[in-house]
């Protein structure tokens, strides 16, 4: 068991959110509870890996048959959140993510640990360091990713000619030579 976990059980917020200009954006996993509110940075092609996974999860879940859960197809209008992110103060960056389901109370399970400092990503210590844990029900997941989808989209545009995010300052295109 990790030294301090930080969970939310039944959040009241949990979204993926940035701070910073397309190109220099760092990317939040933020999760409010009452007055509690934790913000975990993590890369951005972590944020778009973390909604497709749970989208599998609950696509998924719409195939089992005798299917007990009823998981929507698409975001519930009423859980759509497009506000900012809440004061962020960092607990920290994430390295190791998880993706779990629990079936005795039909939530999406998200766990993020801390990058190691020493930058040894085969050493992350899930026994030793603290993490995040966070329960959300599947309308509220399925809310969770449809943002993060399009926090990921809105980034700087792709060059149609090298594939390359293009800065508003201009682009020298790394067209590999044929």
């Amino acid at each position: 068991m990790p030294a301090q976990v930080h969970e939310f059980v039944w959040p009241d917020r949990v979204v993926i959110g940035t701070v910073g200009r397309p190109g220099a954006r760092t990317f939040y996993l933020q999760v409010r509870a009452g007055s509690q509110i934790e913000s975990v940075a993590m890369e951005k092609e972590q944020a778009a890996l973390l909604a497709e996974k749970v989208d599998e999860i609950l696509d998924q879940l719409m195939t089992v048959e005798g299917n007990r859960y009823s998981v929507p197809t698409g975001t519930p209008v009423e859980l759509v959140d497009n506000d900012e992110l809440d004061t962020v103060q960092e607990l920290f960056r994430a390295g190791a993510l998880g993706i779990g389901w629990d079936p005795t109370t039909a939530q999406v399970i998200i766990e993020a640990h801390p990058l190691p400092e020493d930058d040894a990503l085969d050493e992350i210590d899930t026994e030793e360091s603290e993490m995040l844990r966070v329960r959300m029900p599947v309308g509220t997941a399925r809310a969770f990713t449809r943002r993060t989808r399009e926090i990921v989209e809105a980034g700087r545009p792709l060059c149609t000619l090298c594939g390359e995010p293009m800065d508003p300052e201009g682009h020298i295109c790394t067209l590999p030579e044929l």
